[in-house]
């Protein structure tokens, strides 16, 4: 059963598009099966149940229950793989 992600930028179009590709590319690499949903902050107040991840470029609200990562090194590109490899290891 795929795990769903949600990837969560200020607007929800442009840096999530860039995180959801990259984390859909490398969840295909390792055979991960997933579901990448994109989002903006606001999407949280309204709720996110039965996300399994969020990913996020931008500071989240502290009453989220649902495990976060932060995806600034995708728009950095530092720490990439070490992100990547947290995301895996949430997935699994």
């Amino acid at each position: 059963m795929a795990k769903k992600v949600l990837v969560i930028c200020g607007t929800g179009i442009a840096t999530s598009t860039v995180v959801a590709i990259k984390i859909r590319e490398f969840c295909a690499s390792r055979k991960i099966p997933v579901e990448v949903s994109q989002g903006k902050v606001m999407d949280i107040v309204r709720g996110i149940e039965g996300y399994d991840l969020i990913v996020a470029t931008t500071p989240i609200p502290s009453k989220v229950n649902i495990p976060v990562i932060q995806g600034l090194p995708f728009l950095t590109g530092v720490g990439v793989e070490a992100t990547l490899e947290k995301i895996a290891q949430a997935l699994s």
